[in-house]
């Protein structure tokens, strides 16, 4: 059940439930947990058997954490992690004289101070509405805060807990043969006993007065553990045997814990019993003794003067109420991304067998040599073909290539489809437009068409026109030569076909194409590798040479905010998207003389979540 939950049926009968705390209830008063306590004898035994400062190493460093879990691993000085053994282990082999761990925890305990759940746990008690406590701990921070809660009530109003350790359990018993409550029990001693236990030896067999008190109260109460692990195998002996007797835990078990999967074997095996006994189970799943407590003062009726003293040393919370904007949404949000949404993309490429098998790069030159427009990609004896049948029929028949219906396309789990794909959208994009496209092995792109000697005045007018928005976008020409240089470039994209949360889209990264005559690179260049003549977007160099225009494009794009990047990436979108159809269609084909490569792509470009009405975002200003 949930923490609420446990605070609606604790506040019918409080009294009903006793309370069982460990370490873990101590932990946000700033007492180190028993983990913590483990982690540092792990550490202390480390650095005196490697002859170490406790000074050089960090505790708190995930790889400091892992040498020391090796070097355990290793010598098996302690049990293994998680061993119900461990802690009184661990601490036995620090500190092997009783005063010295006495010493021990003191120090630990003056550091602490009541939390919440101390004072929530406290005012309860001081009103008469929990009649016992048990706990593992040492500190006094319970009895502080139940004293402290009636302090502040008038003397007639006022409840104050006995408190028995196992060095004055006559106390104990007293409050079990009476029924004279509330009774706070510390089950390990007190801090200010002569005799607490920690050990092993210690821990293998409770007091017997003391372990009759709890087994009798496991009779009256129903019981709440919370911030407890179960390590001890003597008070889990003990309350395994309140299971054995008639009507074990009246009011029921219930168990805090982060996580019904956490929970220690010792501690699993106890509440499946008890289950089978008929004890009515609950695994109380919080994080924290101070978020049930919370929940249950909520719940609980605690007289003002109470509620107002815990309420006023509750910490700040992380989670606080704010005030929920009344103005309209702006119809933009904040970021713009450089991609388009394919809506639909082919499905399936016309098939054709080979006589022969060959390969992609193989039949790609023949249809080259024919000037046959096609995309293909070829596996083995087969083809994947996107273009006019005939065409491509005549450019490969030296292949004995046939006609053999249609092959599905999966882009998702076969690449060769992917590249098809990929293929197929570049020329789609460009076709019709004054781009060209440009195909290579580490990604292709789309470059603007420089004016050519002898053009048709009237296609480059209209060439102009299609390119004056992109023009405008850059504030500059989008071909040209480079200055002092004289090597010719193109404004360009690279383009990518993805698949991003199940949807597919087009990235597009602005680019200026510098071509680079091949002299000028070293002579280990591949000629047709684009590192090699394309270099990174803001001139660093790559492994194969430096960028010889790399400080021209440099400079180039270094005055381009983010206004006009805006503008550069919506004129991009407008132009790879806007040719009067929303189809684009890689070839252009007649129904019927063959298969061509169909892409409905969206025009306007994918956005991020709505933008914040906070003065940081209005970028308008």
């Amino acid at each position: 059940m949930s923490a609420a939950q446990f605070a609606t049926a604790f506040a019918l009968r409080p009294n009903l439930v006793a309370w069982f705390l460990g370490a873990g209830a101590s932990a946000a008063s700033g007492i180190p947990t028993a983990y913590a306590m483990i982690r540092d004898f792990k550490a202390q035994i480390f650095c005196r058997d490697n002859g170490l400062s406790k000074r050089e190493i960090d505790t708190a460093d995930p790889v400091w954490i892992e040498r020391i879990d090796m070097f355990f691993q290793r010598t098996s000085i302690l049990p293994p992690n998680g061993d119900p053994t461990e802690y009184a282990v661990a601490f036995e082999a620090v500190y092997p004289q009783p005063r010295h761990r006495r010493q021990y925890i003191d120090d630990a305990i003056s550091k602490g101070t009541p939390c919440f759940g101390h004072k929530v746990l406290g005012s309860l008690i001081a009103n008469g509405k929990v009649n016992c406590v048990f706990t593992t701990n040492f500190d006094p921070l319970i009895e502080e805060s139940a004293l402290s809660a009636n302090a502040i009530l008038a003397a007639a109003d006022q409840v104050r807990p006995t408190v028995a350790a196992i060095d004055s359990c006559d106390r104990a018993m007293r409050c079990l043969n009476e029924s004279d409550w509330p009774l706070v029990a510390k089950l390990h001693g007190d801090y200010q006993s002569v005799a607490i236990k920690n050990t092993g030896s210690e821990l293998e067999q409770q007091d017997i007065r003391m372990r009759h008190v709890l087994v009798e109260a496991g009779k009256r109460f129903g019981v709440v553990f919370v911030g407890y692990s179960g390590r001890d195998a003597s008070i889990m002996e003990a309350l395994n045997s309140i299971l054995a007797g008639q009507s074990p835990f009246p009011n029921g078990l219930y168990w805090v814990a982060s996580s019904a999967s956490r929970l220690l074997p010792a501690a699993a095996e106890f509440l499946e019993k008890a289950q089978l006994a008929g004890v009515d189970v609950a695994i109380v799943e919080c994080a924290t003794f101070d978020e049930l407590t919370a929940d249950i003062v909520k719940t609980v009726d605690l007289p003002t003067i109470l509620l107002d003293r815990v309420m006023l040393g509750r910490t700040t919370p992380r989670l606080v109420p704010v005030k929920l904007p009344t103005a309209e949404a702006r119809s933009f949000p904040v970021l713009r991304y450089s991609a388009l949404l394919i809506e639909a993309m082919p499905r399936s490429a016309r098939r054709m067998t080979l006589a022969t098998p060959t390969t992609s790069v193989a039949v790609r030159e023949l249809l080259r040599e024919k000037n046959c427009k096609a995309t293909i990609a070829a596996n083995g004896r087969e083809l994947a073909v996107f273009g006019r049948d005939q065409d491509i029929l005549d450019a490969l028949a030296s292949l004995g290539a046939k006609l053999g219906g249609e092959v599905a396309l999966d882009p998702v789990t076969d690449s060769w489809a992917l590249g098809l794909l990929y293929d197929a959208l570049v020329k789609g994009m460009a076709r019709r437009r004054p781009l060209i496209p440009r195909y290579r092995r580490s990604g292709h792109s789309i470059v603007v068409a420089a004016p050519r000697d002898g053009e048709d005045p009237e296609r480059a007018r209209q060439n102009e026109l299609v390119l004056k928005r992109l023009r405008d976008a850059y504030g500059s020409t989008l071909t040209g030569t480079v200055p002092k240089l004289g090597f010719p470039y193109q404004e360009g994209v690279f383009l990518k076909l993805d698949q991003v949360g199940g949807r597919w889209w087009c990235g597009f990264e602005p680019f200026t194409f510098v071509q680079v005559p091949k002299q000028t690179l070293r002579p280990s260049a591949d000629p047709d590798d684009p590192s090699a003549v394309d270099p990174d977007p803001m001139g660093a160099p790559t492994d194969r040479g430096g960028d010889p225009v790399g400080d021209w494009r440099r400079e180039r794009w270094a005055q381009r905010y983010n206004r006009n990047w805006a503008g550069i990436i919506d004129a991009w979108a407008q132009l790879l998207t806007n040719a009067g159809d929303k189809n684009k269609r890689a070839f252009g084909l007649e129904d019927g003389t063959g298969v061509d490569a169909v892409f409905e792509v969206a025009p306007v470009t994918g956005w991020s979540r709505p933008g914040n009405h906070h003065v940081y975002f209005d970028r308008t200003k």
